[in-house]
C-alpha cells in the first residue's frame, strides 16, 4: 500500500467518523426536542393544578355555579365508566381487525380494509360525536354515557388496529415457520405463538389509544352531555373529566379555573400511572414467558 493511498484512506475514515458524530448529535437533539413539550406541559399543569388539589375534590360533586368548593367525584367516576366501556367495546374488535390485517390481509379484502381503517383514523373526533348523536342520541331522545362510550370506541378502533397489525408483522417469520413445521395449525400458531410475542407492543398501543380517548371532550358534548350529579347509569347523561374541565375552564369564576387545572393534573397523572403500570406488568410477564 502506497503512502498516497494510506492518506486517502485516513481522510475517508476521518470524514466518515465526523459524519457519524454529527448525525448522532442531530438524532440526540431531535430526541431531546421531542421530549421538551411533554416536560413543559407536565411542569405547567403541575404548577397550576397542584395548589388546588384537596381531598374534597375527590369526594364531593360540583357545587352550584355561584358557590365555591365542591369537587369532581361525578366526573372522575363518569370518565372511568365511559372510557372503560369504550375500551371493552372497541379493543377486542380493533385487536381482531389488526390480527386479520397482519395474518390474512394480503388479498384485495385486506387492502380495502386497511385503507378504510386509515381513513377512519383521520376523521376528526367531533365528527364521531356527531355520528353517534344522529345514530343513537336522536333516536333515543336523550343523551347517555353509553352513546359517549360508542363514540370513543370508534376513535380507539383504528389506533389499536394499526398498532396491532404492525406489532404482529414485527414478529419474525421464522417463529411462524417453526410452529408450522411442528404440525401446529396456522390459527393456533397465530394465537399461541405470534400473538403472545407481540403482546407487549399491542398493550402499549392499547394504552396509547386509552390515553387518546380519555382526554376527548368534543365527542362527549354530543353524546353524554355531562351531569353535575353523581350517577353510574350509562343510559342517562353522565359527566367526564374532559367535559368538566371544558366547562370550568371556559366559565367566569376563578375557583372554577383552579379546579379545572386540578382536574387536568389528575387526568395527566392517571394516564401516566396506567401507562407505567401496563408496561411494567404486561412487559414483565411476557418477558418471563418468552
Amino acid at each position: 500500500m502506497t503512502l498516497g493511498s494510506s492518506k486517502a484512506n485516513l481522510g475517508l475514515y476521518r470524514r466518515r467518523k465526523l459524519t457519524d458524530q454529527v448525525m448522532t448529535a442531530l438524532m440526540v437533539a431531535c430526541g431531546v426536542i421531542a421530549v421538551v413539550p411533554l416536560v413543559l406541559i407536565i411542569t405547567y399543569v403541575l404548577k397550576e393544578g397542584a395548589g388546588a388539589l384537596s381531598l374534597d375534590l375527590f369526594t364531593q360533586d360540583p357545587n352550584p355555579p355561584t358557590r365555591p368548593g365542591g369537587g369532581f367525584r361525578s366526573s372522575l367516576v363518569g370518565s372511568g365508566i365511559i372510557v372503560g366501556l369504550a375500551m371493552a367495546i372497541g379493543v377486542p374488535v380493533a385487536v381482531g381487525c389488526g390480527i386479520f390485517l397482519a395474518e390474512y390481509g394480503q388479498g384485495r379484502l385486506g387492502i380495502v380494509l386497511r385503507f378504510l381503517v386509515d381513513v377512519l383514523a383521520g376523521i376528526p373526533s367531533i365528527v364521531m360525536g356527531l355520528f353517534i348523536y344522529g345514530l343513537i342520541v336522536v333516536r333515543q331522545g336523550h343523551f347517555s354515557g353509553f352513546a359517549g362510550s360508542l363514540a370513543l370506541a370508534i376513535i380507539i378502533l383504528p389506533i389499536v388496529a394499526r398498532i396491532t397489525e404492525e406489532m404482529m408483522l414485527l414478529v419474525p417469520r421464522s417463529i411462524r415457520e417453526a410452529s408450522l413445521a411442528l404440525g401446529a395449525p396456522y390459527w393456533k400458531t397465530v394465537t399461541r405463538i405470534v400473538l403472545p410475542t407481540a403482546l407487549p407492543g399491542i398493550i402499549t398501543g392499547i394504552v396509547l389509544g386509552m390515553s387518546r380517548i380519555a382526554g376527548e371532550a368534543a365527542p362527549l358534548l354530543f353524546t353524554s352531555l355531562g351531569n353535575q350529579f353523581y350517577t353510574t347509569d350509562i343510559f342517562h347523561t353522565m359527566d367526564a373529566l374532559p367535559l368538566r374541565i371544558y366547562v370550568f375552564a371556559t366559565g367566569p369564576y376563578d375557583f372554577w379555573h383552579e379546579q379545572a387545572w386540578a382536574m387536568a393534573l389528575v387526568l395527566v397523572a392517571i394516564i401516566f400511572v396506567i401507562s407505567l403500570g401496563a408496561r411494567a406488568l404486561f412487559g414483565t410477564r411476557i418477558t418471563v414467558r418468552q
